[in-house]
């Protein structure tokens, strides 16, 4: 029997005499809507202690060892350089952007602190650091600070869609999310 077939009256009449002495069930089905972490403000300490925590790897005197010709790049010994070669074709897309037009050096590495703790928070894996041509004080130290942070995975000159020589495209090191189990 197909549902759009309708039952005889022969058929209807068994039923409701098989069905004397019940009563109909209300529906109270209860759906749960799942549980989820609100994910409000982080205070204003926790914040600042990530950024000093995240910033302390900058350093103005040690100078690594960075390719001098082509573009500016850099791949961590454990990092694939494949990976460098998917930053360079524009195959990851930046989830954040950070633009240190206009800081001082000093603010500028409180800001690549901050994205740097913002990213693992936020579990973003490649961010944008827009650095501006200016003076080239901040094209050349950006670089140099980005290599020595043992959370940055890789980094290359920006594809042209992403600012091109005068910013750099960032894959940042971030644990593995998994959501929380239901008991």
């Amino acid at each position: 029997m197909t549902k759009k077939q309708k039952l005889s009256a022969e058929e209807q009449a068994l039923f409701r005499s098989l069905m004397t002495g019940t009563r109909r069930l209300s529906q109270d089905t209860i759906i749960h809507k799942p549980q989820r972490k609100k994910i409000g403000e982080v205070p204003q300490k926790r914040l600042l202690s990530e950024q000093r925590d995240a910033s302390h790897y900058f350093s103005d005197e040690f100078q690594p060892l960075l390719p001098e010709e082509g573009a500016v790049r850099y791949v961590r010994s454990d990092v694939s350089h494949y990976e460098l070669k998917k930053l360079r074709r524009g195959d990851y897309t930046p989830e954040i952007f950070l633009d240190l037009h206009g800081l001082t050096q000093k603010q500028a590495k409180e800001e690549l602190g901050a994205l740097i703790a913002a990213c693992r928070r936020e579990h973003i894996f490649c961010a944008s650091v827009m650095h501006g041509h200016g003076k080239h004080v901040l094209k050349q130290q950006t670089p140099l600070w980005l290599a020595q942070h043992p959370l940055v995975m890789a980094f290359h000159q920006a594809p042209k869609l992403f600012g091109g020589d005068a910013a750099l495209l960032v894959l940042i090191e971030v644990e593995e999310w998994l959501p929380p189990e239901l008991p």
